[in-house]
């Protein structure tokens, strides 16, 4: 199977992806790294480990399913089986979801359903909570609301600052999403509502 990564900043998910491909944890090939940002690192890294990368800009289109539209041209050209959100910064359109529905992975940092929407890492921060984790999930038209595929709590200790809960959330992320990755390619998942079924 081919997947493609879409991320819009530092990709540091994208690495950690990169690197469990290297180490054969992931059994499948990342064919297309999809960016929105000229500036972002994740086309750095993409280039640098010889992955084919697209930059879209989204001030060319007038709506997001026309960029949506672009991105998916360029997805079937490169035979693109599914695809893995890495701190892609953007809401996808309806038109892209159907396209490729049951086929977007998401990593979200919380225990979804709490804490949704851009900021999850600094509102858990700031509601004091004493668990947080992480979540991969299927992507629906929801925002932060599809299938749960995997969670993973850590505990936030009373000694946490907001950069060592960043650090920490991230450390997990990046354990987490490519064991996803390789049971969505394995064809380990599917999902029937809301549960989801790992074989």
């Amino acid at each position: 199977m081919n997947f493609a990564v879409f991320a819009s900043g530092h990709g540091s998910n994208l690495q950690a992806i990169i690197d469990a491909l290297k180490k054969k944890k992931i059994k499948t090939r990342l064919a297309l790294v999809v960016c929105d940002r000229k500036d972002a690192r994740a086309l750095q890294r993409a280039a640098k480990a010889k992955i084919p990368s697209v930059l879209i800009d989204p001030q060319s289109f007038p709506n997001r399913e026309l960029f949506d539209r672009e991105a998916v041209k360029h997805l079937e050209a490169a035979r693109i089986d599914f695809i893995v959100l890495a701190g892609f910064m953007r809401i996808l359109s309806p038109y892209f979801i159907k396209a490729y529905e049951g086929k977007i992975l998401n990593i979200h940092p919380s225990l979804l359903p709490a804490f949704k929407g851009a900021h999850a890492i600094r509102d858990a921060f700031a509601h004091a909570v004493k668990v947080t984790g992480v979540t991969v999930h299927f992507v629906t038209e929801e925002l932060d609301h599809g299938p749960i595929i995997l969670q993973e709590s850590l505990a936030v200790s009373s000694q946490d600052t907001l950069a060592s809960l960043e650090k920490k959330i991230h450390g997990l992320e990046h354990k987490l999403y490519p064991k996803a990755i390789d049971l969505f390619a394995r064809g380990r998942l599917s999902f029937a509502g809301r549960k989801v079924v790992i074989r």
